[in-house]
């Protein structure tokens, strides 16, 4: 995993000049995103199976599109270039046809590929289940480092920047007082992948 880790980072560039040009939709230019759901198909709520978000995607013009596992992972293209409308169009859409709006954060290829790159745990990617990005909504106003750091166990870090919290609990983070409380202390909403999954995702999106 440690040299996926560094062919990721070395792509990164090439992967963000790759989206930027050369692709174009009615005229437009056309950008890759990546769409990170939250609480779907969880303990039986907010179903959604995966050929009806690629065929809700589409209808809001949505191309080429490609899921992975049943958490809600998305890779498309589209002409939209505005991230925040986006989504809130695809959350309506979802609400039209299943009855629940979920939240969901929507990135550009260039932000996921930085996220990637500048993991600052790059010792910890041989076991990418006990690393984690959380995917913030928004940037962090007055986040609680203080109480973060003071629920967090010996064998765990955290680092912080203006769109991820990243965070290595190597005893699992379902028993991590520090991953259950991060985004109440941060203060905005947060989306949760493991290091696996980042993966697989940029691999998806790269075709």
């Amino acid at each position: 995993m440690a040299s996926t880790w560094r062919a990721l980072a070395r792509r990164a560039g090439y992967l963000t000049r790759w989206a930027s040009h050369d692709l174009h939709l009615h005229g437009d230019r056309v950008n890759t995103y990546i769409a990170l759901f939250r609480g779907i198909n969880v303990g039986g709520n907010g179903s959604l199976p995966m050929t009806e978000l690629v065929a809700t995607l589409e209808e809001i013009g949505a191309r080429k599109v490609r899921t992975y596992i049943q958490s809600g992972n998305a890779v498309f293209e589209s002409a939209e270039k505005n991230v925040a409308r986006l989504s809130k169009r695809l959350s309506a859409e979802i609400m039209k046809r299943r009855g629940f709006e979920p939240h969901v954060n929507i990135l550009s290829l260039e932000a996921f590929a930085k996220a990637i790159a500048e993991n600052p745990f790059p010792d910890a990617v041989n076991e990418p289940s006990s690393l984690h990005l959380g995917f913030l909504g928004s940037s962090p106003k007055s986040p609680d480092l203080n109480r973060l750091s003071s629920l967090r166990k010996e064998s765990e870090r955290f680092h912080l920047t203006e769109s991820v919290f990243y965070l290595h609990a190597p005893d699992g983070v379902g028993r991590s007082k520090l991953a259950a409380s991060s985004e109440k202390l941060l203060g905005v909403p947060m989306t949760d992948r493991n290091w696996r999954t980042v993966c697989k995702v940029m691999e998806m999106a790269g075709r």
